[in-house]
């Protein structure tokens, strides 16, 4: 975890951005869980840090996190986990196991082939592409 920080305070001093605390504290609850966690867990326990924090100050925090790379939006569960991949991709995929919540991110970094042939075809501009798996993890097919 304290690399993640360390990567978001280097960053936000490299791009002159504000490292406030909600935002260090938001990074650092996402980094911390196990599985993606939802915005409003995200607010629970954020206000064991900072006293009565507000849905917008989270959600602010998230979409900083969102936009610079450092996290990602499971969108089939509706909440977030750290990016794994450096930062550097457009397209985010995901293993989500049905079973225990664990989720794999997957790097590949640029459109497979099929999926490109399709946006080309359809003269399609795509600024990002998600993909998500849903399934049993290796553990959880174990009887």
């Amino acid at each position: 975890m304290e690399n993640i920080i360390d990567h978001a305070q280097a960053f936000c001093t490299e791009h002159k951005e504000r490292l406030t605390k909600p935002r260090v504290e938001v990074l650092k609850i996402i980094s911390q869980s196990l599985k993606p966690v939802g915005a409003y867990e995200i607010l629970e326990k954020l206000g064991q840090v900072i006293h009565m924090p507000k849905p917008p100050t989270v959600y602010r925090a998230i979409e900083f996190w969102l936009q610079n790379g450092f996290i990602h939006r499971i969108e089939s569960l509706n909440a977030y986990t750290t990016c794994h991949a450096g930062h550097k991709h457009k397209g985010s995929q995901f293993m989500i196991c049905d079973e225990c919540g664990i989720v794999i991110e997957v790097h590949i970094c640029e459109m497979p082939n099929t999926l490109q042939k399709m946006v080309t075809k359809n003269t399609f501009l795509p600024s990002n592409w998600n993909l998500e798996i849903h399934g049993l993890c290796q553990e959880c097919q174990s009887p």
